[in-house]
């Protein structure tokens, strides 16, 4: 029997909505019209579809305050940076919509004087596997690029976060795009290989967990379909002895508390050269300790409840195993008594490498520092794990941070700034991060046919004589 989807409240554990799974009928007729839609989308000029992507924006805009409070409600994303979601998604509409002339050029051969252009082309169908940390922001991350290429694409919601994705969809029919370009799939975790197979289906993109990005790209392989994994992170945060370490300390809580630390891209775990190491661990306390922990809806909340009760526990015993084994608490450490889903702030150090606040990703409030005595023991503990989505390296040596940029195992590495996704940049991870990338024009290509066009001489025509 399929699970229903619910949406849960973060703040008091109450439900606020529930879902019903489609049934197999109902997902293949869904999947049907999306690929009618896409037939008729491709046709429309690259200007048309630029446009829709500016409507979207406006529309957005206007949806704005409620959007953002659904955030709140449905994940217990704190209100400013709920309103600060829906304001990235304009830029990113805005954005592509602004360089559709750039990203859809034809391109010419790599070398030689060859009569060849290399033109990109839509796919069909995109399904898209979703998480619920940034609910509009991944659906639109994976749909923008792709609307204006000209494929449509289906939205696999979290079971926790379908209200948003549902929202989400009204908005992208009041700013007047057609039927069947953008359309949420509830279907079962089951279901997923079986949409996958369809004909018409294209490619899938996943974020989420290793697990699942594993399975669902098992059966992407089975049914050759183009597969890209977002699968998450460990982010190292590296402070040299040289860095302005007021800086990087205020970077470091910015990133690390940012949605409760629930966020693929966040510093998970900080990596400080010794000369330096009490002043860093003294600066992110006091910043740790001056964030407030409440209602999201409260516009002075900082950190708001983790999404689900689960995902509290299961933070809580990485924690507690990780105290275990010989971590230090510094600050917090407990979950915070009371309704609702909250965890506090936490500060460990002294945290072995095999611990699982450091060997595994952590998805909440959480920073396990521990400090190095020479750049090999740097790179040594921040490759102490399987991912490879980012880092950041904060120096004031051009010098280091180049060497430590080239030689970190990361799909991204943001020097004296905190990593994070951007419409500009191309987004993805190595190793058990993923695969393919999202954003600018490398991810754009990701779902398209890339088409060789050769021109030869037109055939001589017949000869004639008097």
């Amino acid at each position: 029997m399929s699970r229903d989807y619910l949406s849960v409240d973060p703040r008091t554990g109450e439900r606020i909505g529930r879902s019903a799974t489609l049934t197999p009928d109902a997902t293949r007729q869904l999947v049907g019209e999306s690929a009618g839609a896409q037939r008729r989308w491709r046709e429309r000029p690259p200007a048309e579809r630029a446009d829709a992507l500016r409507a979207l924006s406006a529309a957005l805009g206007a949806a704005r305050d409620d959007l953002a409070h659904l955030l709140v409600r449905e994940i217990g994303k704190p209100v400013a940076q709920s309103v600060a979601e829906v304001d990235k998604c304009r830029a990113l509409c805005d954005g592509f919509a602004d360089h559709a002339d750039t990203l859809l050029a034809d391109r010419r051969p790599l070398a030689g004087d060859l009569p060849a252009r290399i033109r990109l082309r839509p796919t069909g169908v995109i399904l898209g596997v979703m998480p619920w940390n940034f609910p509009y922001w991944q659906a639109l991350r994976l749909a923008v690029p792709n609307l204006l290429l000209g494929n449509t694409c289906l939205v696999k919601p979290a079971p926790n976060a379908a209200l948003s994705t549902l929202a989400l969809a009204d908005v992208v029919a009041r700013a007047g795009l057609p039927p069947g370009v953008f359309t949420p799939l509830l279907v079962s975790e089951s279901a997923v290989a079986d949409v996958i197979a369809h004909p018409a289906v294209t490619g899938v993109s996943v974020t989420g967990s290793v697990t699942a990005g594993a399975a669902i790209a098992a059966a992407a392989g089975a049914a050759v379909k183009k597969v890209v994994l977002e699968l998450g992170g460990s982010d190292p945060f590296i402070v040299l002895a040289d860095a302005d370490v007021e800086a990087a300390a205020s970077a470091a809580a910015r990133s690390r508390l940012g949605n409760a630390g629930q966020s693929c891209v966040a510093a998970k775990r900080f990596l400080v050269e010794r000369p330096v190491a009490e002043e860093f661990l003294a600066a992110l306390t006091d910043r740790f300790a001056a964030h407030r922990v409440g209602d999201p809806a409260d516009p002075r909340t900082d950190v708001g409840p983790l999404a689900r009760a689960d995902l509290r526990d299961l933070l809580h015993t990485q924690v507690r195993e990780s105290v275990a084994a010989g971590a230090r608490v510094v600050l917090g450490g407990e979950p915070v008594a009371g309704a609702g889903f909250y965890y506090p702030p936490t500060i460990l150090t002294d945290v072995p490498v095999d611990a699982p606040v450091w060997r595994d990703e952590t998805f909440g409030p959480v920073a396990p520092v521990l400090v190095a005595d020479s750049t090999q023991d740097l790179l040594r503990l921040a490759d102490s794990d399987e991912y490879g989505l980012g880092a950041s390296v904060w120096t004031t040596s051009p010098e280091r941070a180049d060497h430590l940029a080239d030689a970190l195992p990361a799909g991204m590495v943001f020097v004296n700034e905190i990593v994070q996704s951007d419409w500009r940049l191309p987004f993805g991870g190595i190793r058990r991060s993923g695969i393919g990338r999202e954003l600018a024009a490398d991810g754009f290509g990701e779902f398209a046919n890339v088409q060789t066009h050769w021109y030869g001489p037109p055939p001589a025509g017949p000869s004639t004589s008097e």
